[in-house]
């Protein structure tokens, strides 16, 4: 996932501060993920995740600047 952050131009530290800081969260179309609503650098930004309940944990898909509405 290196590369694809480095196109985003944010880091994994960003990024975990961006989880920490979610407004909030909602499925995704595609079953079994999440999209978690965020901000950063004053915009507003998603994350997809996807829980691995097994392991406890929650795996990135992606993360993207949201659309304007």
């Amino acid at each position: 996932m290196k590369g694809r952050l480095a196109k985003r131009k944010f880091t994994e530290i960003e990024l975990r501060r961006m989880m920490e800081h979610a407004t909030n969260f909602r499925p995704d179309y595609k079953e079994g993920r999440w999209v978690v609503e965020t901000r950063f650098r004053r915009q507003r930004w998603e994350v997809i995740v996807e829980p691995i309940p097994e392991e406890e944990r929650l795996e990135v898909v992606t993360a993207f600047e949201a659309w304007d509405e």
